[in-house]
């Protein structure tokens, strides 16, 4: 499970859903939706301490090219380690907010041509993120 820190940004509210706007640092931010509300949850309010989580299966890995796509969830980093099996690899992104696994096909690793140093893009769709206090 990966998990960052960072401090609520922003909460929208609608009906029982929230979208969390979490700051990671001061230009990474992801965001959140969750089955929670402020009057649900307490800890639902701009400038609280908070961990994103996320499986290692839910990281998509992109390369080169900055695509206009809906997820929203991007973090650029440096690949720091690849540990290949037989059919699924686990890569390890250092990233500024920290370090990201993703869990990929091997065949994946090899049609993108990922390894050591390479610069990818971590993403994350929204409903994917949960918030831990």
């Amino acid at each position: 499970m990966n998990s960052l820190k960072g401090h609520i940004k922003e909460v929208q509210v609608n009906g029982s859903l929230s979208l969390v706007t979490v700051a990671l640092s001061d230009e990474i931010l992801f965001k959140a939706v969750i089955i929670e509300t402020p009057e649900t949850a307490s800890y639902l309010s701009e400038g609280h301490l908070v961990k994103v989580l996320f499986k290692e299966t839910e990281v998509v890995i992109g390369k080169d090219i900055k695509h206009l796509i809906s997820l929203q969830n991007q973090i650029r980093g440096e690949i720091k380690r690849v540990e290949r099996g037989q059919l699924l690899s686990n890569i390890i992104i250092n990233t500024p907010a920290g370090d990201i696994s993703s869990i990929i096909t091997t065949n994946a690793v090899d049609q993108l041509s990922l390894k050591e140093e390479l610069t990818v893009c971590a993403m994350v769709k929204t409903n994917e993120i949960m918030l831990s206090e």
